[in-house]
């Protein structure tokens, strides 16, 4: 059975562009056509300053996120990544095998480099290595296939490489994973400033719909959606932005096609007020099910404990064979 392994950090509350472009085909698609496990990866979330509690108190609300979503335990291995030594053991090897040139080389680490020395701070050494992290999160489980956005298709092309290398040094540990890119339609863009996506640690919320917003919030943020000059409804995203970003949103809440909504709208006014209850109306449940968990506290930690205890079992085998093959005395 193909086994697919795919995570997400909890360095802010989840939003909408984290569930229609990752975490509802997760839910939809890949637990029942695969073995799957889904990682709240807060090992990822210390590579910059943070505070404690606060990465903590996220990456329970992710977990239980995950699980209000639809991801169902009987089918799928849900867990919190530093639950599991094996993630930690396996990055050390790879940084072994991973060069000095390859790290720099990462955009996400350019970019965020960039960005912490711009604010005055000190780049931590583990926002250069942590794409060796990301590896060894995904070869411990000789994960076929990692579903993931085109922001981070480079991570995963660093792990086929590392994976290639460790099995032509050392023998045939790893599986070379491939990535699974999202359906065509599923990136959402922030509501203000429709040029970039929508994040979850964007510093101003104004733009994005986060999953635990009350109706009349999303219903706000929705309406005052930056939209284009004219009063043309086209699916253009060079052109109109703003527009298209509202159209795929509606789409992808619908399952309908953003094409051929645009011919069905005279305003922007109208699109709006349509995509706000589009949004309210997916949501809706998610939350709903987010507080039935959150009021029976003790399921959460069974899931994530049982999901650990599954995750250790596949992974450990797996790290256990790379120490021996590296030429480390078993313990």
């Amino acid at each position: 059975m193909t086994r697919v392994f795919s995570g997400i950090k909890p360095t802010g509350h989840l939003t909408l562009g984290n569930y229609l472009g990752a975490v509802r085909q997760w839910v939809e698609r890949d637990q029942h056509r695969a073995d799957a496990l889904f990682c709240v990866v807060d090992l990822h979330a210390l590579t910059v300053e943070h505070d404690p509690a606060r990465v903590r108190r996220l990456s329970r609300q992710a977990a239980t996120l995950l699980l209000a979503a639809g991801l169902d335990p009987e089918r799928c291995t849900v867990f919190v990544q530093s639950h599991v030594d094996e993630h930690a053991r396996l990055s050390y090897l790879l940084e072994c095998v991973a060069t000095d040139g390859e790290m720099r080389r990462m955009i996400q680490y350019k970019e965020k480099s960039v960005k912490e020395r711009e604010r005055g701070g000190s780049v931590r050494l583990s926002l250069l290595t942590y794409p060796v992290l990301m590896a060894a999160d995904i070869l411990a489980y000789r994960t076929d296939e990692v579903p993931v956005g085109e922001d981070q298709t480079q991570h995963v092309e660093l792990t086929r490489d590392l994976a290639e290398r460790f099995n032509q040094r050392y023998g045939p540990a790893f599986v070379v994973p491939r990535a699974t890119p999202p359906p065509v339609g599923a990136r959402v863009m922030d509501l203000q400033e429709p040029g970039a996506k929508m994040g979850k640690s964007h510093e101003s919320g104004a733009g994005i719909v986060y999953l635990l917003d009350e109706p009349e919030v999303v219903r706000r943020k929705v309406m005052r959606a930056v939209t284009d000059s004219g009063r043309e409804v086209r699916h253009d995203r060079e052109r109109m932005p703003g527009v298209t970003n509202l159209l795929e949103i509606l789409a992808g809440c619908t399952g309908a096609d953003p094409e051929k909504l645009a011919g069905e709208y005279a305003s922007y006014g109208a699109l709006k007020k349509d995509t706000a209850e589009a949004v309210e109306e997916v949501l809706r449940p998610v939350r709903e099910r987010h507080a039935a968990l959150v009021a029976d506290g003790g399921e959460v930690d069974a899931v994530l404990r049982r999901g650990a205890e599954r995750a250790r079992a596949m992974a450990r085998p797996v790290v256990d064979e790379a120490y021996r093959a590296v030429g480390l005395l078993p313990a």
